[in-house]
């Protein structure tokens, strides 16, 4: 009688999670879509009824610029986390919420929005400097797609080197992309790139950093045994499968709308057919099996693998804001702080990562491991996760309480504040942030602009050093 309380316990928990979820996918894609309506039908009538006399404004809004003075301030580049999207797609919708305005040196590149760490670390490299992006030899036959993707005829900064750095800005997942791709980068691991180093990376900031992996991967479906492999019925699931067939229909303008970036495994019907929609289905073949998407890398385990070989480098500035909407409560342990200022769509993942228990008949993910330590959380990612690199191996860093206490910056520490906000309060709606965007968006592009240089002080618009 237990077992089945808590199998239909479980099975309401997953109903009501789906609900939520394709509700708010759903809002994500209408409101893109109303969006585009709106501009196009403002578009109709001023061409039609607008006076002759005047000249017509175009909307320079995309990502097709590229950024090719030398003499310029340093691009700050933006990485969005786990189903985001760049500039481009989802219409004139904003991953950032508009916060790429504040700066007339701002890319913000489209990588899969499902796709591992590493494949959009490639991504990155080619889409900033130009090129075929080449996911590598080794890799690509180790995981069943295709060596080679998606062509940037000319790079957004074709220019990018040790004397042309660039200041990375990563939301969630986004941060590991950015550390990922300065390690290869220093590892030199770019066919026909020989010069590169750790010094093509001015800077990397952290919003809701997914450095050391979340229990939440396990709630939504990850067995925690291995940290891959999914629970037969679980959210996780829906996504794989929904994923699949979304790439398996392969309607090219809603793909141009929205993708989850797995062309380079050719899952279009168009070239498998059938009977190879059924073999991903069934986890035989695709990223789903292989484990080269997002979430293996989001588990505790996927972190430790992916953080045993990254470093955090001398000649680098490396900030973080890390996120939490729970409070300590004595004697009774971690509960959600309030219900109104944490979105429905992480409520429910709020209250259960701050009562998760990693199963006792399975062996704890490293050495030390104790589960209050990871019951701080945004309803996505664990507080102890998102302040800095932490395991296997503890990277310097600085607990931040008021910004001027930490100038001036010294290279090669981790910066971190921990601030009260769930995981989404600063991207897609500006509104909910309120005056906190302006706040943490204004010191992020300040401080990236008026401190973290090397040499001299870069030359900010109609302003001249003496």
């Amino acid at each position: 009688m237990i077992r089945l309380s808590v199998a239909v316990l479980q099975f309401v928990e997953l109903f009501v999670s789906s609900v939520v979820h394709i509700a708010y996918g759903f809002y994500i894609f209408s409101t893109a879509v109303a969006g585009d309506l709106s501009q196009s039908l403002n578009e109709w009538i001023y061409n039609n009824h607008g006076g002759s006399n005047v000249k017509e404004i175009t909307n320079v809004d995309d990502d097709s610029k590229v950024l090719t003075s030398n003499d310029d301030l340093p691009p700050i580049v933006l990485l969005h986390g786990i189903f985001g999207f760049g500039k481009g797609r989802l219409g004139g919708l904003s991953y950032f919420a508009g916060a790429e305005k504040k700066d007339e040196r701002v890319l913000v590149p489209d990588l899969g929005s499902l796709t591992s760490i590493y494949d959009r670390a490639r991504e990155l490299f080619y889409y900033l400097k130009g090129g075929q992006v080449d996911y590598g030899e080794e890799h690509s036959k180790a995981c069943g797609h295709s060596q080679f993707g998606r062509i940037y005829e000319k790079g957004h900064y074709p220019e990018w080197d040790e004397n042309h750095p660039i200041h990375f800005v990563g939301h969630s997942a986004g941060a590991q992309v950015a550390r990922v791709l300065q390690q290869m980068l220093a590892d030199k691991a770019f066919k026909g790139h020989e010069s590169t180093s750790d010094k093509w990376v001015l800077s990397i900031t952290a919003l809701s950093g997914a450095f050391n992996g979340t229990t939440r991967t396990y709630l939504d479906g990850i067995q925690p045994e291995d940290g891959r492999s999914l629970k037969p019925l679980c959210l996780l699931q829906w996504c794989r499968v929904g994923a699949i067939i979304y790439d398996w229909i392969d309607i090219p303008w809603i793909k141009e709308y929205y993708n989850f970036g797995f062309d380079h495994y050719n899952m279009s019907w168009r070239k498998m057919g059938i009977r190879g929609l059924f073999d991903c289905l069934l986890g035989n073949s695709g990223p789903f099996a292989s484990g080269d998407w997002i979430l293996p890398d989001l588990t505790l385990q996927g972190s430790l693998r992916l953080n045993s070989h990254l470093s955090t480098f001398p000649d680098t500035y490396y900030f973080s804001y890390a996120t939490k909407r729970t409070r300590k409560i004595m004697g009774v342990g971690t509960v959600p702080s309030g219900i109104l200022g944490i979105h429905p769509l992480l409520f429910i993942r709020v209250l259960q990562m701050s009562q998760w228990r990693h199963p006792s008949d399975v062996a704890p993910p490293f050495k030390g491991y104790r589960d209050e330590d990871w019951w701080e959380n945004d309803g996505a990612l664990n507080t102890i996760s998102m302040t800095h690199p932490r395991f296997p191996v503890e990277h310097p860093s600085r607990l931040v309480t008021n910004d001027s206490d930490c100038y001036p910056l010294q290279p090669g520490i981790w910066y971190y504040k921990i601030i009260e906000g769930d995981h989404i309060l600063f991207i897609v709606n500006r509104e909910r942030a309120g005056v906190q965007f302006d706040l943490i968006y204004d010191s992020i592009f300040e401080r990236c602009r008026k401190h973290a240089f090397r040499r001299i002080p870069p030359t900010l618009p109609n302003q001249v050093h003496h």
